[in-house]
């Protein structure tokens, strides 16, 4: 008797992931290939693809390099033709790249919405919001040719939850949610499934700030009633789940992967936390 195929395998499907140097992009890009997917990976640079290509290689899958800014515009369409080209098709999307308001060093700006400049809100809007429609409308031509096509966007806790000080990002994450939700009800009759997965506190590159700042993580961890940081490769395998047949009749979700800070008061009523680093 021939065993029925695993559900969560992607034998040969086709997958774009972007944002998939480093952290969660990485993770997912690598559990889609070991799951049997070729990949395009798509960054800002070639040369912070290679890592990640070489273990999509490991895995025995094709790795093909789209590299783009995704802030500048009609870089997001370059991206999808030269992934569709690369791989003769699409399958699956997992679209990771997103940005927090930025120092030039590469440190989060974080401060009240009355205290931030325009220019960081529309650079958060321009790579989180904009980019992702310009990525799923490039995008549909190619998914309505596959028999399985999953788009999964990365959005965030923040787009479910207040966060101070994180008001752009918390808006560009909150909007994923809302389009993957719009986009799942209109491509649903071409086949399309569209989910939104929001990661909690995640240890990444754009997170570092927060670990490695005892008062800070440990007030965030405090929220958390697994009481610990996710790793990037705990959000992948649910990414790999969204995309795969294993979820094949979910649609129009926005997953909450947060390690229950999102049950009411985190599920921790009656646990002293300690004060809020962003408190006035």
């Amino acid at each position: 008797m021939t065993a029925a195929p695993d559900p969560f395998r992607l034998d040969g499907a086709r997958a774009l992931v972007t944002g998939a140097s480093r952290g969660i992009g990485k993770a997912t890009a690598v559990a889609l290939a070991r799951a049997g997917a070729d990949l395009a990976l798509s960054a800002r640079t070639s040369t912070a693809l290679k890592e990640t290509a070489a273990l999509v290689e490991d895995a025995g899958r094709t790795a093909a390099l789209v590299p783009g800014d995704l802030a500048e515009p009609g870089v997001a369409e370059e991206v999808v033709d030269e992934a569709a080209t690369a791989l003769d098709g699409l399958d699956v999307i997992v679209h990771n790249a997103g940005v927090l308001p930025s120092q030039e060093d590469g440190t989060p700006t974080l401060v009240p919405l009355q205290d931030s400049q325009q220019a960081d809100w529309d650079h958060v809007m321009a790579v989180n919001l904009n980019a992702t429609a310009a990525l799923c409308r490039r995008a549909h031509r190619h998914l309505t040719a596959s028999s399985r096509a999953s788009v999964v966007l990365m959005s965030s806790l923040a787009g479910v939850a207040g966060t101070p000080r994180m008001e752009a990002y918390g808006a560009s994450k909150a909007a994923q949610i809302a389009l993957a939700r719009s986009l799942a009800v209109g491509w649903a009759r071409q086949g399309i499934r569209v989910n939104a997965l929001c990661p909690g506190w995640t240890r990444t590159d754009m997170t570092a700030f927060a670990y490695s700042l005892a008062p800070l993580s440990d007030w965030l961890t405090a929220h958390v009633p697994l009481g610990r940081w996710a790793e990037p490769e705990e959000i992948a395998r649910v990414a790999l789940f969204l995309a795969s047949p294993a979820a094949s009749y979910l649609t129009g979700q926005a997953l909450v992967l947060d390690g229950g800070v999102s049950v009411p008061d985190g599920g921790l009523a009656g646990i002293p936390k300690p004060p809020s680093p962003f408190a006035a």
